[in-house]
């Protein structure tokens, strides 16, 4: 039985723009030589649609939508997924199988995520229907662990329909319930999934096909629209490669920036180069998101920044082809402290001076932003925000948080990615001890411990969601671990004024995790 899947990027709350593409791929010779096309969940309308998905007008829109596809339909035969009121029961989220100038049957999800438990009604799940004498089960990605438990009925085939979000594990563990489930069912299994970005969300298609052996007949590349003609019956198969996952972080986040700025109209980006690891990742990124030409980087070196600073950072710069000023900020700094000093008197200088220089940086950025068009890219990584190292309204300022779910010590291993074919990123800027530079000699290590103990612990808290107590038992001191784990609890109120960031781990700040601040 030939499959054609079809893997592409969605606009979120546009279903007119969707009903384009979509139109034009059922129009391809591909399709109408398939018996059966298969689109992702949510593609009519996008995801996550959260309280938009509540107006009757975007629901009536995505009905005239739906209406148009099955008014072409004639000889063909489509999954497509879709917001649907449901008579008698209410909004669910839909997937709805078109055939020939009918709808056929409605497959309604039955397990939600909680921002959909908002907005839909519980659906009915897994549903079998026959179709050019197969037995075909087709359901959302989430509602197919049933497939493996409770479910009696034997298809010949799984279709999955998914619109799942990426975090660097999630390959891995699709392919592993994707082949439970053709072990447990001796069928063959289709996975569609989108591409593409919304905000914080990214989407990494992956798609795949299986034989009824578990073989893999086709996998979709990461990252990239494509679609293709499967045959379900095919002995035929190619190797099962595992993706890397820093790869896909890679491609990821380049997806989400250039995302992020075609879908909000914006075109240029400006960041601080400070000549560290982690604005020069970010500048990295965004070249090869957004263009050299629309990336500018401002150094803004003041008294206790080092020459070095400065020469790595006009060194990337020019590696990349980003265009950059250098504006000193000791003058301004100082203006700043004749201005206070009626307010301070003689109080000695203390951290309050250090944050004084990182919102003169923040000004100064959000400043070009203003007069250039352009929008500021914010460099914090996750060890950072996780302990509040950084200065509200300072290093926090920016309208993207591009590294904000990579913990430090992951930001090097994407350092030494980007450079695989060559020395982009400074080897300086990698192999120096991090500083913010706000006072003579400072070090991250001054504030903070060893970032390869720092992450650790922040892992087993984070992703791994152990207490102080276990991650003690895991051998590690337990001050340490109760004074990090102090410091990730009492700076909440700080993480939640942070730019949105790009999610690509399985516990993100401000959207998987969140806590009480008070």
């Amino acid at each position: 039985m030939n499959i054609h899947i079809v893997q592409h990027n969605v606009k979120t709350n546009n279903p007119e723009e969707n009903l384009k593409w979509i139109l034009e791929e059922l129009e391809t010779p591909e399709s109408h030589e398939a018996l059966l096309t298969v689109f992702p969940a949510c593609t009519v309308c996008g995801y996550p649609q959260w309280g938009s998905a509540a107006y009757t007008d975007l629901q009536k829109r995505s009905q005239a939508v739906l209406q148009e596809c099955v008014a072409r339909s004639e000889h063909r035969a489509f999954l497509i997924g879709m917001p649907l009121q449901i008579q008698d029961k209410g909004l669910c989220n839909a997937i709805v199988f078109v055939q020939n100038n009918a709808i056929r049957a409605i497959v309604t999800k039955k397990y939600l995520a909680p921002n959909e438990q908002k907005y839909f009604v519980r659906g009915e799940g897994v549903q079998t229907i026959n179709y050019q004498g197969q037995e075909i089960a087709i359901g959302f990605y989430e509602d197919l662990k049933e497939l493996t438990k409770s479910h009696t009925e034997q298809p010949d085939m799984v279709i999955c329909c998914g619109c799942n979000i990426f975090n660097y594990n999630n390959p891995y563990s699709i392919r592993y319930r994707m082949r439970k489930i053709v072990e447990h069912l001796n069928a063959a299994l289709v996975f569609v999934n989108r591409v593409g970005a919304e905000g914080s969300y990214l989407y990494a298609g992956g798609s795949m096909a299986m034989n009824a052996a578990g073989s893999i007949l086709s996998q979709f590349p990461y990252f990239e629209e494509h679609s293709e003609t499967v045959d379900l019956q095919l002995l035929t198969t190619i190797e099962d490669e595992k993706p890397d996952a820093v790869e896909l972080v890679y491609k990821g986040l380049i997806m989400g920036l250039r995302e992020y700025f075609r879908k909000n109209g914006f075109t240029k980006a400006v960041l601080g180069l400070s000549g560290g690891i982690d604005s020069a990742v970010v500048c990295a990124l965004a070249a090869a998101a957004l263009g050299g030409e629309n990336v500018h980087g401002i150094l803004m070196p003041s008294q206790y920044s080092s020459d070095h600073s400065v020469n790595d950072a006009v060194a990337l710069a020019k590696n990349l082809g980003v265009g950059y000023d250098i504006v000193p900020i000791a003058d301004c700094f100082e203006a700043l402290k004749r201005t206070m000093k009626p307010v301070f008197g003689d109080r000695p200088e203390d951290v309050t001076e250090e944050n004084m220089q990182a919102r003169i940086r923040g000004t100064i950025l959000m400043s070009y932003a203003n007069k250039m068009g352009a929008i500021v890219l914010n460099t914090t990584n996750k060890s950072e925000a996780a302990m509040g190292y950084g200065t509200l309204y300072g290093d926090s300022c920016g309208a993207l948080s591009t590294i904000a779910d990579l913990y430090k010590t992951e930001v090097y291993e994407l350092a030494e990615y980007i450079n695989r074919n060559g020395e982009l990123i400074p080897r300086n800027s990698i192999e120096k001890a991090p500083s913010a530079e706000l006072r003579p000699g400072q070090k991250d290590s001054d504030s903070l411990p060893d970032y390869e103990v720092l992450d650790a612990i922040l892992n087993l808290h984070i992703e791994e969601q152990l207490c102080e107590e276990e991650i003690v038992e895991q051998g590690y001191d337990a001050e340490l671990v109760s004074t990090v784990l102090r410091k990730v609890r009492i700076n909440e109120w700080k993480r939640l004024q942070f730019p949105p960031l790009l999610k690509v781990s399985p516990m993100a700040f401000g959207i998987d995790r969140r806590v009480p601040i008070s």
